[in-house]
């Protein structure tokens, strides 16, 4: 796995794990603002992907302060997650780790707590998607 990317494999179907990350999020108050389905975006276009979609999402109140200190944070700011089906029908969520994020900006992460706050946040609402219903 390259450096900061994290991939994790889910004991759900697609449709299911999507759901169940979107509504984590939902039940966080995390807002979710965008979701790009990769694979019907290859279908209108002719082509085969298996289920591809990103979802975008975050909140003001954590990357603001982290885009004043760098702005091209916002690059990689909102977060966001891909979840994939491969070929073999099993489905994984990918993210970058948010440390990873601000100090490939040449932020220090631990000067922003919010960082931490990312990063937990990912890891639990990713663990509850694929099926670890403890992580809430």
């Amino acid at each position: 796995m390259p450096p900061g990317l994290i991939e994790i494999r889910s004991a759900r179907s697609f449709a299911e794990t999507l759901g169940k990350f979107t509504g984590a999020l939902a039940a966080r108050g995390v807002q979710v603002f965008a979701q790009i389905d990769h694979a019907q975006n290859a279908r209108d276009a002719g082509m085969p992907l298996p289920p591809t979609t990103v979802v975008i999402f975050g909140a003001a109140q954590a990357g603001t302060p982290l885009m004043e200190a760098h702005q091209t944070l916002g690059l990689d700011l909102p977060l966001r997650a891909l979840i994939r089906e491969d070929a073999a029908g099993a489905v994984f969520i990918a993210y970058n780790q948010p440390n990873w994020i601000v100090t490939r900006h040449g932020v220090d992460p631990t000067t922003f707590p919010s960082v931490a706050g990312m990063t937990k946040l990912l890891e639990a609402v990713v663990r509850e998607a694929c099926g670890d219903e403890s992580a809430r």
